[in-house]
């Protein structure tokens, strides 16, 4: 272990080693190939080198496995799939036309009133995030709503979008 490694960790912790060199390695003093196991440890505080040995709460693998089946029968897991999905799919925008998310026809209507398409504004407007703001503009450049991206300038709104929203108009006048 390097001395930058050791550096970074103030207080260290040491149980029972089998040789002094590990010892040596851990708190940088020997002692801990002495100790008893199970919960016996040194400690070393934050700035002091005096040793301070402490015994622990040792939990052998017995009771780990009833403590483990016992939290197992409390009831049945809730997983939640969003944490392997992409960006995109945890906000519900990966479909075309962004159909999955409530605000994508607002956002829409936004940028073509104010005939452009910016991150900032959508926020603003809608009181959203960055990431879920960025998703919608990609989700409307994709579909060809909006023009790409030119650095840090509001994104121009095609001809494409003006028409989507006279369409959403027209439907919503019928009914």
């Amino acid at each position: 272990i390097t001395g930058l490694i050791k550096a970074n960790f103030p207080s260290r912790i040491s149980f029972r080693v089998s040789s002094k060199v590990d010892s040596r390695t851990i708190i940088d003093t020997n002692g801990a190939e002495h100790l008893l196991g199970r919960g016996d440890m040194l400690f070393l505080p934050p700035g002091t080198s005096r040793l301070i040995r402490v015994h622990g709460a040792y939990i052998d693998e017995m009771e780990i496995g009833r403590i483990v089946s016992h939290i197992k029968s409390q009831g049945l897991p809730a997983y939640d799939e969003t944490i392997t999905q992409s960006e995109e799919e945890a906000l519900g925008l990966e479909n075309s036309g962004g159909e999955h998310d409530e605000l994508f026809e607002e956002a829409l209507r936004i940028c073509v009133e104010m005939k452009r398409a910016s991150t900032s504004v959508l926020q603003r407007r809608l009181r959203i995030g960055y990431g879920r703001a960025a998703a919608i503009l990609d989700i409307m450049e994709r579909e060809g709503l909006i023009g790409q991206a030119d650095g840090s300038r509001p994104r121009p709104v095609l001809g494409r979008a003006y028409e989507m929203v006279a369409q959403w108009d027209e439907m919503g006048s019928e009914e």
